[in-house]
């Protein structure tokens, strides 16, 4: 079989393009730590870049793709610390997928990045007053928020795919789906009780809140199925 070539200039295009994508989003983290928020168009987005305002369109579908993308960055710390370390042993793989997640997460330092994103969708104003209350953060910062995660947990899902081949695919993405949706819980709690600082009280109060939602959030325990009689029965995972 003879290998299909590889057009000359096609490697240079790529890097190209990964380049002029990586500066539309370092110049949009740029106009979101100047604005402290969101609040800035896609021709001032493409001034900031220095390309036009069709090339912004070229690499992303709206000016929202943009800051997820943004948001994104900040949260990939957490599949490098993934897979840093060796794959932990577990009775069962789905046991060995949540542990596997659990040590990452606690192994990333989450903090500067949270509060990077919290001045950069200008949300240190939205903290509650209340002291017992999480803040009151606008639907779209949200959604902001949500879309940023999806990316992240689609490469946590992934690599803890190839690091646990035995596990069940549904039970390994209905973890990650837990953890990462948990995370903006959490990140509502701590914008509440710190203001949203990079300092040894804010990580002393995302490790209580993290150690407190991974001990609460179901994230591995073996499936069950019924038995022909209706009572639970042990699921071993699916083989092929």
């Amino acid at each position: 079989m003879t290998d299909v070539p590889v057009a000359p200039g096609s490697d240079r295009r790529a890097r190209l393009k990964a380049r002029t994508r990586r500066s539309i989003v370092d110049a949009a983290a740029a106009l979101m730590h100047a604005t402290r928020g969101v609040d800035f168009t896609v021709d001032e987005l493409a001034a900031q870049a220095d390309v036009s305002r069709r090339t912004v369109f070229n690499h992303f579908a709206s000016l929202d793709d943009v800051i997820a993308a943004v948001l994104a960055d900040a949260f990939h710390g957490v599949v490098e610390a993934l897979e840093a370390a060796e794959p932990p042993r577990a009775d069962h793989p789905q046991l060995a997928v949540a542990d596997d997640a659990a040590r990452a997460l606690r192994a990333t330092d989450l903090v500067p990045a949270l509060s990077s994103l919290t001045r950069g969708l200008g949300l240190a104003d939205w903290a509650a007053c209340d002291d017992d209350a999480p803040a009151n953060i606008p639907a779209h910062e949200v959604m902001l928020l949500m879309r940023s995660l999806a990316g992240t947990s689609d490469d946590l899902a992934a690599a803890l795919h190839r690091r646990h081949p035995g596990a069940d695919r549904l039970d390994v993405d209905l973890v990650v789906g837990a953890l990462m949706s948990s995370l903006v819980v959490l990140h509502r709690y701590w914008l509440a009780e710190t203001g949203g600082g990079d300092d040894e009280r804010s990580r002393a109060a995302w490790s209580a809140l993290l150690d407190r939602m991974l001990v609460r959030v179901d994230t591995g325990e073996p499936h069950s199925t019924p038995t022909q009689d209706g009572r639970p029965g042990n699921t071993s995972p699916r083989s092929n």
